[in-house]
């Protein structure tokens, strides 16, 4: 889902309340915040749902729940059908909140305790204004069936929009939260939290709508938790050539992989680097790989190594090291790592390079590391369900342990450097297939070969190789392959 129109910073959820309260402070009243809120997400549903009629609104208690009020109220007096299903006595709510539920009563909005059951057979949407971004724990009772119930309903074809955030999703990491709403359109307010752009917060949220709500200038002075990457430098980075280039002026990627049965994995990489427009791409393998793929790519230079001595010639000659695609954890793959690390080059490392470095820690600030969730794990001795559920903490701490740049794979790609974090959202989930990673790993060696910076060359890596999958993708997204990128990678590098 493309995000171009919204915002690029991220922030927590402490953020976005002090910038609300900054707003209030400085004279907007929250109930008029409230009402804003509201009349965003209606302007969303006449956008999607332009002729929907039969409309149930979730409310919980605090502003997210009068929220849903305001909506409510708002869709009433346009004439849809409406009714409040409430979680919250309304007796209990306080400020706001309470005036929400008040002025939606007085309007005639038909508002009553939800009990459960099949309460959604006849909606055709849903407002999901349950649980705001206060939500620290997962749910449970009520909540839980509440959202399971909406998520059957939209399994089944209701439509359901989140106000703010998608109730279960945690706001500043995208962790579901024990069971979060899935909803096909999600209106954030003030300013964009990070936990819809990364973990479940894409699948959860569907397409993201903003509005500031009018917010003051004082109150975006708070720095972002992360920023949104777009590749609005692409054609600064990948400029076009000059005349008089020729393949050494473009770098030249070694990639050090392919242990036993495990060649395609070290191929998939060099072509990927080729692809993306690295000038020489050499891949010192297994001597049983290099015949074979040779005659199957002849642009590539493959070289039979089975000792790491053989490495040292192949080893001079590059400027970029591509190390771990199908490298496993053998002595052989043990010994050409250790040989690599200690060449001296700039080095991208991925797959099996990344659980020998978990075992041989050590810090650098010129190579790129490219872990998905376990692998991280492993290079943090935590665990995947850790680093899923604090994907921003987690890239921050593999950046500060081992340096240099980190690519924190998976939905909502995270790129950290330093205390910088940037987040990346191409991509699809027909991606989830082999050599998806030797891939990924192949652009940004090929990119960190053209001279890009460590962290230009990830950023922009990732993006080119999920905008590339979404191209792909437009034959449909099962059954996509690796190599359907090569095609459109050209293209992209070519702007």
């Amino acid at each position: 889902m493309a995000h171009a129109s919204l915002p690029l910073d991220l922030h927590s959820a402490a953020n976005v309340r002090e910038m609300d309260r900054r707003t209030i402070a400085g004279g907007v009243p929250g109930y008029t915040l409230m009402c804003r809120a509201a009349a965003a997400c209606v302007a969303a549903i006449e956008a999607r749902w332009p002729r929907v009629r039969r409309i149930d609104v979730l409310c919980g208690g605090g502003n997210n729940g009068g929220d849903g009020y305001v909506v409510a109220r708002l869709l009433h007096l346009a004439g849809r059908k409406v009714r409040v299903l409430y979680l919250v006595e309304p007796q209990r709510l306080h400020g706001d909140a309470a005036t929400a539920w008040s002025d939606a009563r007085s309007a005639g909005v038909s508002c009553v305790a939800w009990r459960g059951g099949d309460a959604f057979a006849h909606s055709e949407l849903l407002v999901d204004a349950l649980l705001g971004t206060g939500l620290e724990r997962p749910v449970a009772g009520a909540f839980q069936a509440a959202i399971a119930a909406a998520n059957a309903a939209h399994a089944r074809g209701c439509g359901v929009l989140a106000v703010d955030i998608p109730s279960g999703l945690a706001a500043d990491s995208g962790a579901e939260l024990g069971l979060a709403v899935q909803a096909d359109v999600t209106v954030s307010f003030i300013a964009l939290k990070a936990g819809l752009f990364t973990g479940a917060g894409p699948a959860c949220c569907g397409q993201v709508r903003f509005d500031d709500l009018g917010a003051t200038a004082a109150a975006h002075t708070l720095p972002a938790l992360a920023c949104r990457y777009q590749a609005d430098d692409l054609a600064t980075l990948l400029a076009p050539r000059r005349r008089d280039q020729h393949k050494g002026d473009h770098g030249h990627v070694l990639v050090i992989g392919g242990d036993h049965g495990m060649g395609g994995a070290a191929r998939m990489c060099a072509e990927a680097a080729a692809r993306v427009g690295s000038g020489l791409v050499s891949v010192a393998t297994r001597t049983e790989h290099a015949g074979v793929q040779a005659a199957a790519r002849p642009e590539l230079m493959f070289r039979g190594v089975e000792q790491a001595a053989e490495l040292q010639p192949l080893l001079a000659r590059a400027s970029v090291l591509a190390l771990g695609p199908g490298l496993g954890q053998s002595a052989w793959s043990q010994a050409l790592f250790a040989a690599a690390l200690a060449a001296g080059r700039p080095l991208l490392i991925d797959a099996d390079g990344l659980n020998l470095l978990a075992t041989h820690p050590q810090r650098r600030d010129d190579w790129v590391l490219t872990p998905h969730p376990g692998e991280a794990a492993r290079l943090l001795g935590s665990d995947t369900a850790t680093v899923q559920a604090e994907r921003f903490s987690a890239a921050r701490a593999l950046a500060a342990r081992y340096g240099g740049t980190v690519v924190l794979k998976g939905a909502g790609t995270l790129i950290a450097s330093g205390a910088a974090v940037f987040v990346v959202n191409t991509g699809n989930p027909g991606m989830g297939s082999g050599g998806m990673g030797d891939v990924l790993s192949g652009v940004i060696a090929g990119l960190l070969a053209q001279r890009l910076t460590p962290l230009d060359a990830a950023r922009l890596g990732v993006w080119l190789h999920g905008r590339a999958g979404d191209l792909a993708a437009a034959d449909g997204e099962r059954g996509l392959l690796a190599s359907d990128l090569f095609a459109p990678l050209r293209r992209l590098v070519n702007p």
